[in-house]
């Protein structure tokens, strides 16, 4: 797609101007639009973006380990790390360990970040209404199969590299190793 004289193509051309076989860019294109949807809602209540899917997660299971936490969230440790700090000093969070056991850190919704839940849950169910509003109810569930089978397909792929050569998403610190000209 080539954009001339810096219009915007209007709905129409955009839709045209993506290959068949693109899903990749139409699952990342509709994440993102959710995703800030969904954050343009959440800056009404004082909410970052980035600390809605542990609150997600911790208003489902309270006082998980934040290395618990950083895995049902697919956070790096140093970004649940620096969330949770964040989420600490506004009042949402708070951190225990348990006597005898000073490694595990574990964390805890607030009476605060508790009570964000009755405002901001209402807020992804809207998203999600707006995001399927035209489609009934067979195609909602058609896409719900799709993307579980490819999620589920591309999870197993990931497995496989993994078993059978050892292959894994790097780490940023790794990527970055390796992306440095003369290493």
């Amino acid at each position: 797609m080539t954009i001339k004289n810096n219009t915007v193509p209007n709905k129409e051309d955009w839709r045209n101007s993506i290959p068949e076989d693109r899903l990749a860019h139409l699952i990342k294109d509709a994440r993102r639009a959710m995703e800030r949807s969904l954050q343009i809602r959440l800056i009404d209540h004082s909410v970052a973006f980035g600390h809605w899917s542990f609150l997600r997660i911790l208003w489902e299971h309270d006082g998980l380990t934040q290395r618990e936490l950083s895995e049902l969230a697919g956070m790096s440790a140093p970004t649940t790390f620096a969330a949770i700090n964040a989420m600490e000093s506004l009042g949402y969070v708070r951190r225990s360990q348990k006597e005898g056991n000073k490694k595990n850190v574990y964390i805890h919704l607030s009476e605060s970040g508790k009570a964000l839940r009755e405002h901001l849950l209402p807020l992804a169910e809207e998203v999600n209404a707006v995001a399927i509003s035209g489609l009934d109810r067979e195609e909602v569930r058609i896409a719900r199969k799709v993307l579980t089978t490819i999620i589920e397909n591309l999870s197993v792929d990931e497995k496989d590299l993994h078993e059978s050569s050892n292959r894994r998403v790097p780490s940023t610190r790794a990527l970055g190793r390796l992306l440095q000209p003369g290493r």
